[in-house]
């Protein structure tokens, strides 16, 4: 958990990047120690619709799974509101002097009418990466799980009732990899998706006899 002085410090920061950049950008605070409640700051909510209190991004998720070591500042990369509206993100990972992932800063600016504008904006919006540029911000917990499902049925390919056993062992790896299981009630929700039982999805990601809190 962050401190308070460390908190205190990162709205300070948040809140000169919105005043520099005007309401067309957005600075949220996520700390890692609530997966559930993650936004502790934010500025300029209304670009993605989200508020203190509320939940995680794909970003968040990346940081409590799989291999956070590898995890290092991402800028300058596209994701999209809910709403079809065009961001330009950066993701800046907050590390205790052990190097564990305590927050995320996060910046999302609003590029829909600069991308209007054409070549003389150019430099402004261009981006050194396309691999978020169909990333949806979500606005709670549901909403992230909705769109892992989605993730997962894509990477196999085929629509849940065509799926084999080994395309849904697949998809249930993959959601545990991407961290799905650390969001309350998530097993329920996956099990009911896939038409498969509670026992038979903790089969698939090797059968942990201590079931995270699902």
């Amino acid at each position: 958990m962050m401190n308070g002085q460390l908190l205190a410090c990162l709205k300070q920061i948040a809140g000169g990047i919105a005043q520099q950049f005007g309401p067309n950008c957005e600075v949220v605070v996520h700390d890692l120690s609530d997966v559930e409640h993650s936004i502790v700051a934010i500025e300029n909510g209304h670009v993605s619709g989200r508020k203190v209190g509320d939940g995680p991004s794909m970003a968040v998720l990346d940081a409590l799974s799989g291999h956070p070591e590898k995890l290092h500042t991402e800028g300058s990369y596209l994701t999209k509101g809910k709403n079809g509206r065009v961001l330009k993100s950066t993701t800046v990972y907050l590390r205790d002097t052990n190097g564990k992932i305590l927050a995320l800063f996060c910046m999302n600016f609003d590029i829909t009418e600069l991308s209007l504008a054409g070549g003389a904006l150019a430099p402004l919006i261009s981006v050194m990466s396309q691999k978020g540029e169909d990333r949806s911000i979500p606005q709670n917990v549901a909403e992230l799980l909705d769109d892992l499902l989605e993730d997962s049925v894509r990477l196999v390919g085929k629509p849940v009732p065509l799926m084999t056993r080994e395309d849904k062992m697949r998809a249930v790896q993959f959601l545990n990899e991407r961290g799905a299981l650390l969001i309350t009630k998530s097993g329920d929700k996956i099990s009911k998706f896939l038409g498969i039982s509670k026992y038979t999805l903790y089969s698939y990601i090797g059968g942990a006899s201590d079931e995270p809190s699902v």
